[in-house]
């Protein structure tokens, strides 16, 4: 069969990448439609890549994420967590994150190039990821079933917001009953000819591929393929620092690569200053792998820590007793694959507060809110992070969950027989 990857952002295909590795040695065809920026990274993957425009992943998250602050303020600041929000607020929040963040990032450009490219190519089965929704466009244009892989809590998608929108507007008289998400996939759609038309599947996929273990996912009542998350970071160096074992307890500080100005809201600089000076105070060594933007004013720094440009975390993550970061899903998902306590600092973009909380009730990570950031709180979390048993051993029964899991090759038959399935219904319709 044929099967078409689509992602617009760099460390998102590489999610993507060993599920496109296993399907390309199980006989399939595959392609990844990406932005120009991505190409490389499709490429080096050994992956067909099919370049598309697009405007600017990290400028559109930038422009949503204020656009939402301005809306609805931080995400969880000085909320009650017990109070459900008002049909309203559900629907201020759609209002907004329709044309701030779904239509921005899923472009008609983006989305007319995807299904041109569909269209030539006639993909069986289309993969997208996270936000990628002009995936989903492509498959119902064409007739293709399609998956979404799960990368995440199901909130970094506001699923858990739009099912909450969807039961409010139950509750309205039908006159009143708004979907501003309904309105823009249908209007798409039929401005591009599709015979389908918008239902929850476009949100959510028609089956989930989940690189979860079960004790992490939500239920959405949809089929799921499990497949293990593997560590792919990309080109992959080892330094031969890293082939040496650390003399003392090692920790990695890592803000991936987006993190740079915290839309105005955090001092960066200051902020890493302040985990460096406590990092360096205790008896641990540092690696912190940090961009040139974000190297760029840090303070004089003793020899126990190492500032890098960039190290494969899989390589460095299992020599590590810790490892704090932003929460991203790779860092996140790699230092649970190896049984890595984690510290997570939330709050850099909307809503990552309230993941972070999500991601606490794992037990194998703390997770610090920015607004509450000093560098004296930062010291206790990282040496509670450290020295607490509890973290270090809900940490490798997480990896030990995650080593159960049937692997990318292994999950590959049961998706042929979910695409066989939906290509049957289709032909039935």
């Amino acid at each position: 069969m044929r099967v078409l990857f689509t992602s617009l952002e760099g460390s998102h295909f590489q999610l993507l990448a060993p599920l496109a590795w296993a399907l390309r040695t199980a006989g399939h065809e595959v392609r990844a439609v990406c932005v120009p920026g991505v190409v490389e990274t499709v490429t080096r993957a050994g992956i067909t890549a099919v370049p598309i425009e697009s405007p600017s992943w990290y400028e559109g998250l930038e422009e949503f994420h204020k656009e939402a602050i301005a809306h609805f303020g931080t995400a969880d600041q000085d909320r009650d967590p017990d109070r459900e929000e008002t049909w309203e607020e559900q629907l201020g929040y759609e209002s907004v994150i329709v044309p701030a963040l779904n239509s921005r990032l899923n472009s008609d450009q983006v989305i007319d190039e995807m299904v041109a490219f569909a269209r030539h190519w006639r993909p069986d089965l289309v993969v997208w990821e996270t936000l990628c929704l002009a995936g989903p466009i492509a498959a119902l244009t064409v007739g293709a079933a399609h998956a979404r892989l799960v990368s995440g809590p199901e909130l970094a998608m506001q699923l858990g917001t739009r099912r909450a929108f969807r039961r409010l507007a139950a509750e309205q008289p039908p006159e009143h009953r708004e979907d501003p998400t309904a309105e823009w996939l249908n209007w798409t759609l039929e401005r591009l000819g599709a015979r389908a038309r918008f239902d929850e599947s476009t949100l959510t996929g028609q089956w989930l591929v989940d690189t979860r273990p079960a004790s992490l996912r939500e239920d959405l009542g949809l089929p799921v393929v499990p497949a293990r998350y593997i560590p792919y970071n990309g080109r992959a160096v080892v330094p031969r620092w890293l082939r040496e074992p650390p003399t003392r307890p090692r920790v990695c500080l890592t803000l991936g690569v987006s993190i740079d100005s915290g839309y105005g809201l955090w001092d960066l600089d200051a902020i890493l200053a302040g985990m460096l000076g406590a990092l360096a105070d205790a008896d641990v060594e540092v690696v912190a792998a940090l961009s040139e933007r974000q190297r760029a004013h840090l303070p004089p720094l003793p020899d126990t820590v190492r500032v890098v440009d960039h190290v494969p975390m899989h390589d460095l993550l299992p020599t590590c007793a810790a490892v704090v970061h932003h929460g991203g899903y790779q860092t996140k998902a790699t230092a649970e694959f190896h049984g890595v306590p984690q510290l997570l600092l939330t709050g850099w973009e909307w809503v990552t507060e309230s993941m972070g909380t999500a991601y606490e009730k794992q037990g194998n990570l703390l997770a610090l809110p920015l607004r509450e950031f000093t560098a004296d709180r930062f010291r206790r979390a990282i040496a509670r992070v450290l020295e607490a048993p509890s973290f270090q051993e809900h940490a490798q029964r997480l990896r030990w969950e995650i080593a159960g899991m049937p692997t990318p090759n292994e999950a590959v038959a049961e998706i042929e027989r979910l695409t066989r399935r939906h290509g049957k219904e289709r032909r039935a319709s």
